[in-house]
């Protein structure tokens, strides 16, 4: 009976992975406004009903695409973060850490915007929105302003609100820049303006 349980799970978590690739592979394809429901179960060869299983939306879906890309960051600063680098220099890795990651799955930026458009909604819908980018900022500012690193004079959810916003105003930019060049330049303004 035990090893039908966990057959059963294995199975699960195998669609689960299914549907999260396809997903990927659509949206960076078609773009997330693009892609259908079943546009993503056909690609992962599941039956269009079988999604409502693991996820309550395709915008359910970026959402956890976006947060295992954010974890892959967070494990990336944290590993960095045991090594001697000055706040100043974890953020700005962080940033450019994550320029590079949008930059590479561009169909996770509707939920940066998205996140604004939220923002005067309560906590819980707002945060039910954000993949996690903002809370790593501010763990890295809190650790810089603990420090004595940064500027404490303003709150450390301002400053990760404005690195935040920095993604966003890099979406809609004409400049005749990349994307992660864009966003290195303008954490760089944002953090001489922080730094002590």
């Amino acid at each position: 009976m035990a090893e039908n349980i966990g057959l059963r799970k294995k199975k699960k978590f195998q669609a689960r992975q299914k549907i999260l690739l396809a997903a990927a592979q659509q949206f960076k394809f078609k773009g997330f406004a693009n892609t259908s429901i079943a546009d993503i179960m056909q690609t992962a060869n599941l039956g269009v009903g079988t999604f409502y299983n693991y996820f309550r939306s395709k915008e359910d879906v970026l959402l956890t695409l976006a947060k295992n890309l954010c974890e892959g960051v967070e494990k990336n600063i944290l590993s960095t973060e045991k090594s001697n680098l000055s706040s100043t220099e974890l953020l700005e890795q962080c940033c450019i850490s994550t320029a590079k990651l949008i930059d590479e799955n561009r169909f996770i930026l509707p939920l940066f915007i998205c996140a604004s458009d939220h923002s005067d909604k309560p906590e819980q819908i707002s945060e039910s929105l954000s993949p996690g980018f903002r809370d790593l900022f501010e763990k890295i500012i809190l650790r810089g302003q603990e420090r004595g690193e940064f500027r404490d004079d303003v709150p450390k959810n301002i400053i990760s609100e404005m690195i935040h916003s920095i993604y966003q105003t890099t979406a809609f930019s004409k400049l005749e820049i990349s994307f992660q060049e864009n966003i290195r330049l303008k954490v760089k303004i944002l953090l001489d303006g922080i730094k002590r």
